[in-house]
């Protein structure tokens, strides 16, 4: 098991995709007092989209940092548990790398770099297959093969020479014949092996050999010794005899030579399980290297790690249907939902804590729940709070407002020392500007899907204070609508421009028979896709139902 692992998994506390002000500051303050009352399992705030301008101007305002972006909560490689198997240096020997993967049970090894950057991969057949392949005489130096790996795997010491840095020239000969014989076969650089014969010992160092391994721990006279040293030949002796020698000693050529270091599978920690299975379904490996978010090896992974997944655990907050939950819902862990709206279509595998409390804001509830344990509420987070039931209420002026979040909101403005009325004006100013911003941007500032039987339509909302801002907003998104509809295959998109100061909204509309649905529902004249509805500033309390009620008559 990896490291990681070995703490919590922190649960991710998250809002609905095209997240609005109460959405980020809900999973922001429920987090706080989850890690406040349970410790033992922290929570992480996080966002299932980007933020709209109101809230980085409310994050910005008390300097709290974004929460993580997280667009697909399906399963991947860091959920499962990954195995910590250190990565070996490319000068390990054969016979090291068989060592070390019977010794850990495991069948591939991964070559790294001082950085910890992977080079490549070695399995236990590419050990098999270099030892059947192992009678070639040259592969030592064909192999560049260090005299150090010579040394440790016949377990010898130097008796002549320095061995740091140096590197086999020569082929494997085995000295086994007459003096005579072993002067006809050596070249200059050999590695010859040899006996305790010390006319065999004179006769390499007098033809080049670059080294002499003497075996079963033979006798070398001072004086062949002497000779080695003037002519700079290495002398090894190993306590194995001639056979054993002569049979380990390709053993000794490094792993880099043939691991495979071209088109490596390997994975990151975003890799989804799906894909990493697929993969592992398609090959013949066993183990899959895992690189971390900087590209460097950190672990290896297998079908069998598949079998411990660790599902994502969440806690949603300001929304409990389906459509607006973040991608891979299915594929996580639900925990809690904490939310304000119509009952929706999630489902959960097991039963949930769900608290719905008919408030005009999210954060009104996490408010109460701070009060209900008796937590003290810091000025920052005091300042969430508050920022997300004005935005959500539009500062008192929703019919979805009621007296605990108005009694809410100036309790929380004199905990964050602001002027209520004076910060309010400044966070609906900043929200409306979409200078600079395109059409889809604007579009998806506070944008959900609903479904109303077999209908399947979008509302989105914005909120002005400044009429200008209100126009700029609209002549973006109206021409945006159809291709909106087209893309996401709905029946109907509405879209609010809501001004908040004179408590009216303009609405926008697109898809076949919109224009009608509206009519029936709020008794308007629509005109060139637009209808104007007084006193409607709420999209859950005012919108919704009207246009839910007129879809059922029409389906009647």
């Amino acid at each position: 098991m990896n490291n990681q692992d070995r703490l919590p998994r922190p649960i991710k506390v998250i809002g609905h995709r095209n997240p609005d002000t109460d959405s980020i500051c809900a999973a922001i303050a429920y987090s706080r007092l989850k890690n406040i009352l349970d410790p033992g399992h922290p929570c992480e705030p996080c966002r299932a989209g980007l933020l709209n301008r109101e809230t980085e101007f409310v994050l910005d305002y008390f300097q709290v940092p974004a929460p993580p972006l997280y667009t697909d909560v399906s399963p991947q490689i860091r959920d499962v548990d990954i195995r910590a198997m250190e990565g070996v240096d490319g000068e390990m020997s054969l016979r090291r790398a068989w060592m070390t993967m019977r010794d850990q049970q495991i069948d591939t090894l991964c070559i790294v770099d001082e950085e910890q950057n992977l080079k490549g991969v070695v399995t236990v057949k590419d050990v098999a297959t270099a030892n059947m392949d192992g009678l070639d005489p040259n592969i030592l130096q064909a192999a560049q093969t260090s005299y150090q790996n010579i040394l440790d795997i016949l377990e010898g010491s130097v008796l002549v020479g320095d061995i740091r840095d140096k590197r086999v020239e020569g082929r494997i000969i085995i000295g086994s014949g007459s003096a005579e014989q072993i002067e006809k076969s050596i070249t200059p650089g050999d590695v010859v092996i040899v006996s305790n014969r010390s006319e065999s010992q004179l006769a390499a160092i007098e033809m080049g050999a670059g080294c002499v391994v003497v075996c079963s721990d033979g006798r070398v006279s001072k004086t062949i010794r002497m000779l080695a040293e003037e002519l700079g030949c290495i002398m090894i002796t190993t306590p194995k005899n001639t056979y054993v020698s002569g049979q380990m000693i390709s053993q000794a050529a490094p792993i880099r030579h043939y691991m495979t270091r071209e088109n490596l599978l390997t994975f990151n920690l975003h890799t989804p399980v799906e894909s990493a299975t697929k993969v592992m379904a398609a090959t013949r490996f066993r183990y899959f290297p895992v690189l971390d978010d900087d590209g460097h090896y950190m672990g290896v992974v297998s079908r069998r790690n598949m079998m411990g997944l660790h599902k994502k655990q969440l806690i949603l907050v300001d929304h409990n249907e389906k459509n607006q939950a973040v991608e891979g819902i299915d594929q996580a862990e639900v925990l809690e939902i904490i939310d304000h709206h119509r009952l929706g279509s999630m489902e959960t595998d097991g039963p949930v804590y769900f608290r719905n409390v008919p408030v005009g804001c999210t954060c009104t509830i996490v408010y109460q729940m701070y009060q209900e344990n008796g937590v003290d509420i810091d000025r920052t987070t005091a300042g969430l709070l508050l920022s997300a039931i004005l935005s959500d209420t539009l500062m008192f002026r929703s019919p979805t407002c009621t007296p605990v979040d108005e009694k809410a909101a100036r309790r929380l403005a004199q905990l964050a020392g602001v002027e209520l009325e004076q910060y309010a004006d400044a966070m609906f100013e900043h929200g409306g500007d979409v200078s600079g911003k395109t059409a889809e941007e604007v579009f998806n500032t506070d944008y959900k899907i609903f479904n109303s039987g077999d209908v399947r339509f979008g509302v989105g909302q914005g909120s002005y204070m400044v009429e200008s801002n209100r126009k700029a907003s609209q002549e973006l998104v109206g021409p945006y609508l159809p291709a909106a509809l087209e893309k996401q295959g709905l029946d109907y998109i509405f879209y609010m421009f809501t001004d908040v100061r004179g408590a009216s909204t303009e609405l926008m509309m697109a898809g076949k028979g919109a224009q009608a649905l509206v009519r029936r529902a709020f008794g308007v004249e629509v005109q060139d896709g637009l209808a104007v509805l007084p006193g409607v500033v709420s999209r859950k309390k005012q919108l919704l139902p009207r246009l839910i009620s007129a879809m059922k008559e029409e389906q009647e």
